[in-house]
């Protein structure tokens, strides 16, 4: 019989580790509800449940220090960097410390003949970059919310520009990490490639912290593109823009981002960011490179889209109005509030073979209609990646039931397509009931390497696997 959450909770022993660390970390660690709360929270409609204690940790060496306290009286720990994971990463269902990487926020070091930079984990991607430009460098990865490099890479992010420069996995080159006894580790040097061993780095890159706790990152580094130029083109309906989107990815077009967007969210950022584009499915792209080669890219696009019924293309080319219209995009959550006053917004996604993306939300859209669902779509579309934003009335039963059944169906298609129940957001507590047929007997695996490297499922215990 399995274990119930209050089963698995060890009283005394999260009780003692407060204590001490306590006693050595004082105004640095907090019981406060409303910061424990707030080190729970969670942007999915699972119910909070906070840790005992919030921990503000300030190098390496105190993470370690906190890991081997926590370890000795088998209290759970949780990393947290900015809060914004969405499937419940953050939640202590057996209670225990919070580790608050907030204030390990500096730039290490860029090497900018190399192409990389060393950071500490909460440093946030907004920051990195605003440090970067001004030699003439930037870091890709951009899901979004201006969200720390650590939990970027223990999320395994990805994002709108992910169809040209991959995700975290791909621009992680190694990490310093806190195994579960409090051991330092580092996983790699700096070169770009290597075959030494196992590939620690990635095993930890995406972990969540079941594994360890990621305390320092060195992450590669793209020169900023001479020319960029971005547009929005819409469509007579989703299905068109879904077909635009693989063509210019089979065509072998080199385009930055493209994102979709339904009429649905079109509407809600037009209230919202104070756009007037048309209020039917778009795309938003993006393309990096040469004056010339640009120019090439949109004029490519331009003959797709126009073969597709695409047409009232809005091009903006100066860096501050391209700004104004990727901050509407990544708006895109708090947007779409306005559609239903009051309502909870779930946020959630899945990832499918580019030849499948048109299927897949053809597919979807069909229950959303089905259901009585109000979720717009919006998706990284370039490589087969959309999200819902389902507005929910979670007081209403009824209501709740359709969109259970609706996120069970969506994350079946996805995997009978090939494809995957999470393209970014991760499993965390939300999606852990699907891995099995995602994955079948590769999540055998994954225990034994949780149980092996954690025996005592404190790092973050009740997410990815259950023990």
């Amino acid at each position: 019989m399995a274990l119930s959450q209050v089963d698995m909770r060890d009283e005394n022993g999260v009780a003692l580790a407060v204590s001490v660390l306590k006693q050595r970390f004082g105004e640095r660690l907090s019981q406060s509800a409303s910061l424990r709360e707030q080190h729970g929270h969670t942007t999915t409609w699972l119910s909070n449940q906070p840790p005992d204690a919030v921990v503000f940790a300030e190098s390496t060496e105190e993470v370690s220090e906190i890991v081997r306290v926590c370890a000795e009286h088998r209290a759970p720990i949780i990393a947290f960097g900015t809060g914004t994971s969405l499937e419940g990463h953050l939640n202590a269902p057996y209670g225990g410390v919070s580790v608050d990487l907030s204030r390990m926020n500096r730039i290490v070091a860029v090497h900018a003949e190399d192409l990389d930079c060393v950071v500490e984990p909460g440093v946030t991607r907004k920051q990195l970059n605003a440090y970067l430009h001004d030699q003439g460098l930037f870091f890709p990865i951009d899901p979004g919310a201006d969200a720390s490099l650590g939990g970027m890479a223990a999320t395994r992010a990805s994002g709108t520009n992910a169809v040209r420069y991959g995700t975290m996995k791909d621009n992680v080159l190694n990490v310093t990490a806190i195994m579960p006894d409090g051991a330092i580790v580092k996983t790699a040097k700096r070169a770009k490639k290597t075959a030494a061993g196992y590939d620690l780095t990635r095993l930890l890159v995406g972990s969540e912290g079941t594994l360890g706790i990621i305390t320092e990152l060195t992450l590669r580094l793209q020169g900023i593109p001479q020319a960029m130029s971005a547009a929005v083109c819409s469509f007579p309906d989703i299905e068109a823009a879904c077909r635009a989107v693989i063509a210019t990815i089979q065509y072998g077009i080199p385009v930055a981002r493209i994102e979709l967007a339904d009429e649905l969210q079109i509407r809600a950022c037009n209230a919202y960011s104070g756009l007037r584009l048309a209020e039917s499915p778009a795309l938003f792209l993006e393309f990096h490179g040469t004056p010339a080669s640009v120019e090439e890219q949109a004029k490519e696009f331009g003959g797709i889209a126009e073969e597709l019924g695409g047409g009232d293309f809005v091009w903006e080319t100066h860096e501050e109005d391209r700004q104004k219209l990727w901050q509407a995009r990544h708006d895109a959550y708090f947007a779409v509030r306005g559609l239903r006053p009051g309502a909870d917004v779930l946020a959630t996604d899945v990832c499918v073979p580019i030849s499948r993306l048109a299927d897949c939300v053809m597919e979807t859209k069909a229950d959303l209609d089905r259901l009585d669902i109000l979720a717009p779509i919006v998706g990284h579309a370039g490589d087969g990646n959309f999200h819902l934003s389902v507005l929910v009335d979670t007081a209403d039963a009824k209501e709740v039931a359709a969109v259970e059944e609706l996120l069970g169906r969506l994350a079946k298609r996805a995997i009978a397509m090939d494809g995957t129940c999470t393209g970014e957001h991760g499993i965390g507590q939300g999606k852990i009931d699907y891995l099995e047929a995602e994955l079948g007997s590769a999540l055998g695996v994954m225990r034994t390497i949780k149980a092996a490297i954690d025996p005592l499922n404190i790092m973050n215990p009740g997410k990815i696997v259950r023990l």
